[in-house]
């Protein structure tokens, strides 16, 4: 693509100076059609709250405390942590070089060889979007899941046992009002990430000093329990069990992509997206690894008992031993706010995500899907199509438990593997960083980052327990294959394929290529049709 933004403002007869931020997204081949409102610790804000420490740590503290006990949620979470911190190492380098709401999609693009940049974007494109919406619906259905666990906890004598139709109706109740917070304006939304940082750190220090003082003597454990003893529930072996309890931290932090979805909202994105992305994932990483060395502390010896009884929550059981009824009530209805918080902030970073494919035209319905609301400046379309497609998932809690757990599992690595393998194996002699960069160091991150999430890719797809059914199938291989199959069916369908029309990321820089359907390609230089590349 031709960066001369001089020569293109002398055309432009009713142009305005652009920003430094507006000036790069110019570059990279789009025009700014958000409000940047969002400021650097607003961006970490967005991240830090989609990761919810807490009341993520509640939602799937199920997988941890079976698969190890004490070993699997302290070591496990730190081990995890690390690893994960590569990962955003290396996407922190991209963000910074190309900061744009598609971000992953744009990247592999950019970066990869010419024959295969439009099938490799394509993949990392719904990959992302169905990842991000799927994200949505694993908060929110744990959000409900909470709710349910309070109203068992506020029962007599825990009586309470709401069935999934109860439980999907309030997810459902969940889901639609966050469609209309996240169809607010970009500034509003923007503020509201200040609330959601203060309220998670603010519960996180909550729990960190009241667990220890309230919890009974005889439920308090020692060094050598709560740091060194390993409980095996499932019956896998325990060198397998332990890296199943790394699906906790894997999931817990996730979806820092979200910072980049906003990049086009941000101020001075290109230095704010990256360190948003590290600084979320490594103070996740410490804080995480405190809290769980409390819960250790204050669990009790008995690991069977916290995970099968009538509250049917790790965390909330945790908490009543120690609090009772009303002490676990106060404490819980702040975890599930925060939670709350967490769908609002995933809903809003996923509609950016569909907004983003729909102006490259690659979604279904793009061209109704690209729109910016002219009241609110923001992409409402976008934000309730993401809400119906998480409200869709969400009725996998109808075919039983194993199918429910999809839901957190599905949000996998795969398209954050594919920009950060391209950009060294096809442009390492070409990349060219932004002010974030590891410098030598980038390669070996890189390659740690890949190996680990090859890994665990494979280790999520096991189900639960050696011996399994039907009904205990891990289904989240199912949602996943049939994620990536769908979308090479709608790829190489005949005729009406992406293969047939779909070359990439679509200029909008220009005004006569604002429309996706008919707007020039970021692509390969062609004498014959005007397309530019993205790479020039």
């Amino acid at each position: 693509m031709t960066d001369n933004l001089a020569t293109e403002s002398k055309s432009d007869k009713t142009s305005v100076p652009l920003t430094a931020d507006e000036q790069l997204l110019h570059s990279l081949g789009y025009k700014q059609e958000f409000k940047r409102e969002f400021t650097a610790f607003e961006v970490f804000g967005i991240a830090f709250s989609i990761i919810g420490l807490l009341p993520s740590i509640a939602s799937v503290l199920f997988y941890a405390v079976p698969n190890g006990g004490p070993v699997g949620m302290v070591w496990g979470w730190l081990a995890a942590s690390c690893f994960i911190l590569t990962i955003g190492l290396s996407m922190a380098e991209l963000a910074s070089a190309a900061p744009t709401s598609g971000g992953l999609y744009f990247w592999t693009y950019k970066y990869a060889s010419p024959r295969t940049r439009n099938l490799l974007c394509w993949l990392v494109g719904y990959a992302n979007t169905t990842g991000s919406i799927s994200a949505v619906a694993s908060i929110d259905w744990g959000c409900a899941v909470q709710i349910m666990a309070a109203a068992t906890i506020g029962s007599k004598d825990q009586a309470f046992v709401p069935t999934a139709g109860q439980t999907y109706l309030v997810y459902l109740a969940i889901i639609i009002s966050h469609a209309f917070i996240c169809s607010l304006a970009t500034r509003t939304l923007a503020r509201l990430q200040n609330l959601y940082v203060i309220l998670n750190i603010a519960l996180c220090v909550a729990l960190l000093i009241v667990l220890p003082v309230m919890t009974p003597k005889s439920l308090k454990n020692d060094a050598s329990f709560a740091l060194g003893n390993f409980t095996n529930l499932n019956g896998w072996p325990n060198g397998f069990a332990f890296f199943l309890s790394w699906l906790a931290p894997a999931w817990t932090i996730g979806a820092f992509d979200s910072s980049v979805h906003i990049s086009e909202e941000a101020t001075n994105a290109a230095t704010a997206v990256p360190w948003a992305i590290v600084g979320a994932i490594s103070i996740s990483g410490i804080l995480g690894t405190a809290m769980n060395i409390v819960l250790t502390f204050c669990s009790g010896t008995d690991m069977e008992s916290i995970v099968d009884n009538s509250i049917g929550q790790p965390m909330a059981t945790i908490i009543f031993n120690s609090l009772g009824s009303r002490g676990t009530l106060a404490l819980w209805s702040v975890i599930v706010i925060v939670q709350y918080m967490m769908g609002s902030s995933m809903l809003l970073a996923a509609s950016r995500q569909t907004f983003a494919f729909s102006r490259d035209g690659a979604l279904p319905f793009s061209r109704y899907m690209y729109s910016i609301n002219a009241y609110t400046k923001t992409p409402v379309n976008t934000v309730w199509f993401a809400g119906f497609l998480a409200a869709v998932l969400g009725l996998l809690a109808f075919a039983g438990a194993s199918a429910t757990n999809a839901l957190f599992s599905v949000y996998t690595k795969i398209q954050y593997s594919i920009p950060i393998a391209v950009r060294f194996i096809y442009s390492r002699d070409t990349f060219q960083p932004g002010p974030f960069s590891l410098g030598r160091w980038s390669l070996p991150v890189a390659v740690i980052a890949i190996g680990f999430m090859t890994f665990i890719n494979i280790i999520f797809f096991f189900p639960t327990t050696p011996q399994t059914d039907t009904q205990d199938m891990n289904y989240s291989v199912v949602v996943m294959s049939g994620a990536i199959i769908g979308s090479l069916i709608w790829y190489y369908l005949p005729h009406y394929g992406g293969v047939n029309w779909f070359q990439g990321p679509i200029r909008t820089a220009e005004e006569k290529t604002s429309n996706p359907t008919s707007g020039t390609i970021i692509g390969e230089a062609d004498e014959k049709n005007g397309k530019e590349s993205i790479s020039d």
